[in-house]
């Protein structure tokens, strides 16, 4: 009975579905843009202005206790990072691979799957 369908309808439907999926698929990266703007926005810090450079050795002198302590902190952490990456600090791993043979069971046998077809 194919000539009882009514074509004119069915191609309507199909249309307006297809439209429908394709506005909301742009709807959709609209609210993703403007969601990343918002994000992005929220995330940034405000800039501080930035001192500028000194001489190496008139920032030294005149730096305080409290970071003078912060970049003897950040040394030593990268010195102890530099020690351990270079004696070849890390885990012992067995380098032995045990296989075990599995029991026949309904689990892991194709037998018990098979159909008896010979009743």
């Amino acid at each position: 009975m194919i000539l009882a369908i009514n074509w004119p309808h069915v191609w309507m439907v199909t249309g307006v579905g297809f439209c429908m999926v394709i506005c909301l698929l742009v709807v959709l990266i609209f609210i993703l843009k403007l969601l990343g703007a918002v994000v992005s926005n929220a995330l940034k810090a405000p800039k501080a202005a930035a001192p500028k450079a000194a001489a190496p050795q008139a920032l030294s002198v005149a730096a305080p206790a409290a970071a003078q302590a912060s970049a003897d902190d950040d040394l030593a952490a990268i010195a102890m990072a530099l020690h351990l990456y270079f004696n070849g600090v890390h885990d012992v791993e067995p380098t032995e691979i045990h296989i075990r043979k599995a029991e026949r069971s309904g689990w892991n046998s194709k037998l018990y799957g098979m159909n008896n077809l010979h009743r």
